[in-house]
Protein backbone atom coordinates (compact mmCIF):
# COMPACT_ATOMS: atom_id res chain seq x y z
CA UNK A 1 0.00 0.00 0.00
CA UNK A 2 2.74 2.41 0.85
CA UNK A 3 4.76 1.36 -1.63
CA UNK A 4 1.95 2.21 -4.22
CA UNK A 5 0.71 5.11 -3.00
CA UNK A 6 4.54 6.46 -2.83
CA UNK A 7 5.06 5.73 -6.53
CA UNK A 8 2.06 7.35 -7.82
CA UNK A 9 2.59 10.45 -6.02
CA UNK A 10 6.36 10.67 -6.84
CA UNK A 11 5.93 10.29 -10.78
CA UNK A 12 3.58 12.86 -11.25
CA UNK A 13 6.83 15.04 -9.94
CA UNK A 14 6.86 18.41 -7.94
CA UNK A 15 3.71 21.00 -8.25
CA UNK A 16 1.91 23.27 -6.95
CA UNK A 17 0.39 20.53 -4.20
CA UNK A 18 3.42 18.77 -4.03
CA UNK A 19 7.92 19.58 -2.96
CA UNK A 20 10.18 17.22 -2.41
CA UNK A 21 12.71 17.28 0.13
CA UNK A 22 16.37 15.29 0.33
CA UNK A 23 16.66 16.18 3.95
CA UNK A 24 15.63 19.53 6.06
CA UNK A 25 18.60 21.21 7.12
CA UNK A 26 17.06 24.20 8.12
CA UNK A 27 13.60 25.22 9.80
CA UNK A 28 13.80 28.56 7.69
CA UNK A 29 14.19 27.89 3.94
CA UNK A 30 11.69 24.62 5.04
CA UNK A 31 9.04 27.20 6.61
CA UNK A 32 9.17 29.44 2.92
CA UNK A 33 7.84 26.03 1.75
CA UNK A 34 5.08 25.60 4.48
CA UNK A 35 4.18 29.38 4.27
CA UNK A 36 4.08 29.25 0.15
CA UNK A 37 1.26 25.74 0.53
CA UNK A 38 -0.69 27.82 3.17
CA UNK A 39 -1.12 31.21 1.43
CA UNK A 40 -1.61 28.45 -1.49
CA UNK A 41 -4.15 25.87 -1.51
CA UNK A 42 -2.29 23.32 1.03
CA UNK A 43 0.58 20.81 0.22
CA UNK A 44 2.33 18.09 0.53
CA UNK A 45 6.00 17.66 1.28
CA UNK A 46 7.80 14.22 0.56
CA UNK A 47 10.82 14.35 2.77
CA UNK A 48 13.17 11.71 1.85
CA UNK A 49 12.67 12.08 -1.78
CA UNK A 50 15.60 13.35 -4.42
CA UNK A 51 14.54 16.24 -6.86
CA UNK A 52 15.11 13.30 -9.68
CA UNK A 53 12.11 11.60 -7.66
CA UNK A 54 13.97 8.42 -6.36
CA UNK A 55 13.81 7.44 -2.75
CA UNK A 56 16.91 8.04 0.06
CA UNK A 57 14.95 8.07 2.73
CA UNK A 58 15.69 9.90 6.43
CA UNK A 59 15.86 9.54 9.81
CA UNK A 60 12.58 10.06 10.97
CA UNK A 61 12.85 12.01 14.43
CA UNK A 62 15.12 14.44 13.48
CA UNK A 63 13.18 15.67 10.22
CA UNK A 64 10.11 15.73 12.35
CA UNK A 65 11.21 17.44 14.92
CA UNK A 66 12.52 20.06 12.23
CA UNK A 67 9.17 20.77 10.63
CA UNK A 68 7.54 20.95 14.05
CA UNK A 69 9.84 23.49 14.76
CA UNK A 70 9.54 25.38 11.79
CA UNK A 71 6.09 25.14 11.51
CA UNK A 72 5.35 26.79 14.93
CA UNK A 73 8.40 28.63 15.39
CA UNK A 74 9.12 30.11 12.20
CA UNK A 75 6.13 30.78 10.33
CA UNK A 76 3.29 33.11 11.67
CA UNK A 77 0.26 32.77 11.94
CA UNK A 78 1.67 29.01 12.98
CA UNK A 79 0.64 25.82 11.22
CA UNK A 80 -0.84 22.35 12.48
CA UNK A 81 0.85 20.24 10.31
CA UNK A 82 -0.29 16.02 9.50
CA UNK A 83 2.97 13.89 9.30
CA UNK A 84 2.57 10.38 8.05
CA UNK A 85 5.87 8.29 8.00
CA UNK A 86 6.04 5.63 4.95
CA UNK A 87 8.16 2.57 5.08
CA UNK A 88 9.73 1.79 1.24
CA UNK A 89 11.76 -1.64 1.42
CA UNK A 90 14.13 0.21 4.41
CA UNK A 91 13.89 3.39 4.41
CA UNK A 92 11.28 6.26 5.42
CA UNK A 93 9.75 8.87 3.76
CA UNK A 94 7.74 11.54 5.83
CA UNK A 95 4.64 13.06 3.79
CA UNK A 96 3.67 16.13 5.78
CA UNK A 97 0.25 17.68 4.71
CA UNK A 98 -0.07 21.63 5.38
CA UNK A 99 -3.07 22.53 5.15
CA UNK A 100 -4.56 26.11 3.02
CA UNK A 101 -4.53 28.34 5.52
CA UNK A 102 -7.52 30.14 7.25
CA UNK A 103 -5.87 33.59 8.30
CA UNK A 104 -3.65 34.66 5.07
CA UNK A 105 -1.60 35.74 4.64
CA UNK A 106 1.32 33.79 6.40
CA UNK A 107 4.55 34.94 6.67
CA UNK A 108 8.11 32.53 7.38
CA UNK A 109 11.14 34.00 9.15
CA UNK A 110 14.89 33.87 7.19
CA UNK A 111 17.91 32.91 9.01
CA UNK A 112 18.05 37.14 9.35
CA UNK A 113 14.90 37.12 11.60
CA UNK A 114 12.78 38.61 8.78
CA UNK A 115 9.40 38.15 8.38
CA UNK A 116 8.32 37.37 4.52
CA UNK A 117 5.44 35.98 3.18
CA UNK A 118 5.49 33.57 -0.10
CA UNK A 119 3.42 31.96 -2.26
CA UNK A 120 2.94 28.71 -4.70
CA UNK A 121 3.68 28.98 -8.36
CA UNK A 122 3.72 25.57 -10.16
CA UNK A 123 6.45 23.76 -8.33
CA UNK A 124 8.16 27.08 -7.18
CA UNK A 125 7.75 29.24 -3.30
CA UNK A 126 8.53 32.65 -4.56
CA UNK A 127 8.36 36.30 -2.62
CA UNK A 128 4.96 37.44 -2.42
CA UNK A 129 4.48 41.00 -4.13
CA UNK A 130 2.71 44.09 -2.36
CA UNK A 131 -0.33 43.76 -4.69
CA UNK A 132 -0.63 39.56 -3.82
CA UNK A 133 -0.45 39.82 -0.50
CA UNK A 134 -2.90 42.87 -0.18
CA UNK A 135 -4.86 40.39 -2.45
CA UNK A 136 -4.90 37.72 0.39
CA UNK A 137 -5.48 40.28 2.97
CA UNK A 138 -9.03 41.06 1.25
CA UNK A 139 -10.26 37.65 0.23
CA UNK A 140 -9.31 36.31 3.75
CA UNK A 141 -11.76 40.01 5.10
CA UNK A 142 -8.87 41.63 6.70
CA UNK A 143 -9.75 44.73 4.25
CA UNK A 144 -13.15 45.63 2.59
CA UNK A 145 -13.85 44.45 -1.16
CA UNK A 146 -15.18 46.93 -2.62
CA UNK A 147 -14.38 48.05 -6.39
CA UNK A 148 -14.35 51.91 -7.21
CA UNK A 149 -15.36 51.82 -10.73
CA UNK A 150 -13.84 55.10 -12.27
CA UNK A 151 -12.57 56.42 -15.95
CA UNK A 152 -9.01 54.75 -14.53
CA UNK A 153 -10.61 51.07 -13.73
CA UNK A 154 -12.48 50.95 -17.21
CA UNK A 155 -8.92 52.12 -18.38
CA UNK A 156 -6.67 49.52 -17.39
CA UNK A 157 -8.93 46.97 -18.42
CA UNK A 158 -9.33 48.56 -22.16
CA UNK A 159 -5.36 48.81 -21.98
CA UNK A 160 -5.53 45.37 -21.01
CA UNK A 161 -7.65 44.31 -23.70
CA UNK A 162 -5.37 45.72 -26.38
CA UNK A 163 -2.36 44.39 -24.89
CA UNK A 164 -2.90 41.21 -23.36
CA UNK A 165 -0.64 41.38 -20.65
CA UNK A 166 1.35 44.31 -18.73
CA UNK A 167 3.11 44.90 -15.26
CA UNK A 168 2.32 47.78 -12.85
CA UNK A 169 4.69 49.86 -14.07
CA UNK A 170 3.31 49.71 -17.87
CA UNK A 171 0.04 50.18 -16.82
CA UNK A 172 0.58 53.39 -14.55
CA UNK A 173 2.54 54.74 -17.38
CA UNK A 174 -0.44 54.27 -19.42
CA UNK A 175 -2.62 55.41 -17.65
CA UNK A 176 -0.39 58.44 -16.10
CA UNK A 177 -1.55 57.45 -12.47
CA UNK A 178 0.61 56.57 -9.60
CA UNK A 179 2.06 53.29 -8.59
CA UNK A 180 -0.02 53.81 -5.28
CA UNK A 181 -2.97 54.09 -6.99
CA UNK A 182 -1.71 51.41 -9.74
CA UNK A 183 -1.93 48.84 -7.01
CA UNK A 184 -4.73 49.67 -5.06
CA UNK A 185 -6.71 49.29 -8.25
CA UNK A 186 -5.52 45.89 -9.21
CA UNK A 187 -5.97 44.65 -6.07
CA UNK A 188 -9.43 45.59 -6.37
CA UNK A 189 -9.67 44.10 -9.53
CA UNK A 190 -7.77 40.68 -8.77
CA UNK A 191 -10.08 39.77 -5.68
CA UNK A 192 -13.08 40.21 -7.79
CA UNK A 193 -11.60 37.58 -9.94
CA UNK A 194 -11.70 40.59 -13.25
CA UNK A 195 -7.97 40.65 -13.25
CA UNK A 196 -5.56 37.73 -13.07
CA UNK A 197 -2.24 37.84 -11.31
CA UNK A 198 1.00 36.32 -12.82
CA UNK A 199 4.04 35.95 -9.92
CA UNK A 200 7.21 34.57 -11.74
CA UNK A 201 11.03 34.72 -10.72
CA UNK A 202 11.77 38.06 -12.43
CA UNK A 203 8.42 39.52 -13.00
CA UNK A 204 4.84 39.78 -11.73
CA UNK A 205 2.45 40.26 -14.75
CA UNK A 206 -1.52 40.68 -15.23
CA UNK A 207 -3.97 39.80 -17.67
CA UNK A 208 -7.69 39.28 -17.77
CA UNK A 209 -9.53 36.75 -16.29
Amino acid sequence: MAIHYLQNKIAGGESEILDFKKTISSASKIAKTICAFANHKGGTLLVGVNDNKTISGVKSEDERYMLDLAAQFYVKPTIELKMVEWEFGNKVVIEAIIPEGLDKPYYSKDDDGKWWAHIRVKDQSLLASKIVLDVLKRNSGKQQNIINYTRHEEGLLKFLEKNEKATLKELCQALNISRWRGQKMLVALVSAGIVRNHTTEKMEFFTLS
